[in-house]
């Protein structure tokens, strides 16, 4: 006879609260509801009370662990309606900054991922290998979370020392090639629990139309770097990671080469940094009225801002669609007629962000 079990929307190993009502026969999923909402916090609303500089500030606050790619994609739909063109050097700091942030949130889950299947050891690594990452990012920032580089029109920091970062950034593709690749993509442990489990066909990744690292583990081609590139990705030949596995164990082995080609794409953005200013001479530039759309690709997928202005100094509309915002939903799929016990591992395969899904 089947019973029902809620899970959440509080529990003592999230966060972050999102509630899962179970259907279950025996130790088998039958059927799963996501509920979501918990801690709405209105940040579409309060964009659209202050002003464009000050919203900068604001949308770094929709997620602490991508809070970069946010403030840049708001600049990026502000920069396109009053025609502002950030100067080369910004844009590849950006890049550099974007796939850093990437870097950070890929450890991030590669260590909740090593704990939920049991690899403690594994953790401790990837975790001292994420403290180098967030080193880097305060040698450029200044800051360890919120960064705080990004202007309209540029960058507000320079790098000024991008040997040192690149020597830094060498180190830690040498830690990646040593211990972590090897293990997410080859060792029998991984393989054992992962593969075969949290099926995600492609044609139902289309149909509830998954982003990011759980699409591309799906099979689907597609990354706003290589089909919409901005800042300097262009000019960096980069190389989407795609595999057909479909299973948690393909969404291990994407994120797990997507950490190198992060580390590939700040070396050369570093080696070929241009000369030149960090950004437009005017710190606070009058945004005519417009619209515009700005998409690009987080750690966890597509992001999407959507702004309108009247002409003032403060927007008409703001608009955000997150990556986990869409990829939440699919969890349903993913658990249907899967063991009660690899729900745990099935929901961290998606990289779930609730303080994104809940803006």
């Amino acid at each position: 006879m089947p019973y029902r079990l809620p899970i959440g929307p509080f529990h003592p190993a999230l966060e972050e609260p999102y509630k899962l009502t179970l259907s279950c026969r025996g130790e088998v999923v039958e059927e799963a509801q996501v509920e979501i909402g918990f801690v709405m916090r209105s940040i579409e609303l309060l964009a659209q009370q202050r002003n464009y500089v000050q919203d900068l500030t604001l949308v770094e606050h929709v997620c602490g662990i991508c809070s970069n790619v946010h403030a840049m994609t708001f600049a990026m739909a502000v920069e396109s309606i009053a025609s502002l063109e950030p100067p080369p050097r910004a844009r590849y700091i950006r890049t550099i900054l974007a796939e850093l942030e990437r870097l950070h949130s890929h450890l991030l889950w590669a260590g909740i991922a090593s704990e939920v299947i049991g690899y403690r050891s594994m953790f401790m690594e990837i975790y001292q290998l994420r403290e180098r990452v967030m080193d880097i990012l305060e040698a450029i920032s200044g800051n360890r979370v919120n960064y705080g580089m990004i202007a309209l029109g540029g960058v507000r920091r320079d790098i000024t020392d991008p040997e040192g970062i690149l020597s830094a950034a060498g180190a830690v593709r040498s830690a990646l090639e040593k211990a972590v690749i090897p293990i997410f993509t080859r060792d029998a442990t991984v393989k054992a629990r992962t593969r075969g489990i949290g099926l995600l066909s492609p044609e139902t990744a289309l149909a509830y139309g998954v982003v990011g690292p759980l699409a591309r583990a799906s099979g689907i081609r597609e990354d706003i770097r290589h089909s919409l590139p901005y800042a300097a990705y262009q000019d960096l030949d980069f190389q989407m990671v795609v595999s057909d596995g479909c299973d948690v164990e393909a969404r291990v082995v994407v994120r797990a080469l997507e950490m190198l080609e992060s580390v590939r794409l700040i070396e050369t953005a570093l080696r070929n940094l241009p000369a030149g200013p960090i950004r437009i001479q005017d710190p606070m530039p009058s945004i005519p009225a417009g619209e515009a759309v700005a998409r690009s690709e987080a750690p966890r997928g597509e992001v999407l801002y959507y702004v309108a202005s009247d002409g003032s100094d403060t927007p008409l509309r703001v608009k955000i669609r997150t990556p986990s915002f869409v990829n939440i939903p699919a969890i349903p799929a993913m658990v249907r007629g899967q063991a009660l016990a690899d729900l745990p591992l099935i929901q961290a395969s998606i990289d779930p962000c609730c303080s994104c899904t809940d803006r």
